[in-house]
């Protein structure tokens, strides 16, 4: 059973940065898909960004809402992925998940959360001045 370990929330001011981490336990999958998701109370959780690995090739994918202000990237020796955010904003406060899926999908469906079979824990994300 895959676990995945989050770490990186916390408080910063707007239009600062945080880089948050996710490493995921021991697994074989040469093709996976990690990212992240975020939710605010109330609302759906929404998509932040995936990096989708199949064999030697990879790509990224990102929300509308973070596209040009975070970057994910990802570390296999390590299994971990990193998800940069600058430029935060206080609409960006949320609790922010880290998501896991073995095998290889379809572009599209690295934005749906019934995609990914195992999630983090959650880690907070408050941007306040």
């Amino acid at each position: 059973q895959v676990q995945l370990a989050e770490s990186g929330g916390g408080l910063v001011q707007p239009g600062g940065s945080l880089r948050l981490s996710c490493t995921a336990s021991s697994h074989t999958f040469n093709s996976n898909v990690m990212g992240w998701f975020r939710q605010t109370p109330g609302k759906e959780r929404e998509f932040v960004a995936a990096s989708r690995r199949r064999g030697t090739n990879q790509d990224t994918s990102y929300g509308d809402s973070v596209r040009g202000r975070f970057t994910i990237s990802r570390d296999n020796t390590k299994k971990t992925v990193y998800l940069q955010m600058n430029a935060l904003n206080p609409e960006d406060t949320a609790v922010y998940y880290c998501v896991f899926k073995g095998g290889s999908i379809i572009s599209s469906s690295m934005w749906t959360p019934a995609t990914y079979d195992v999630w983090g824990q959650g880690t907070q994300v408050t941007v306040s001045s």
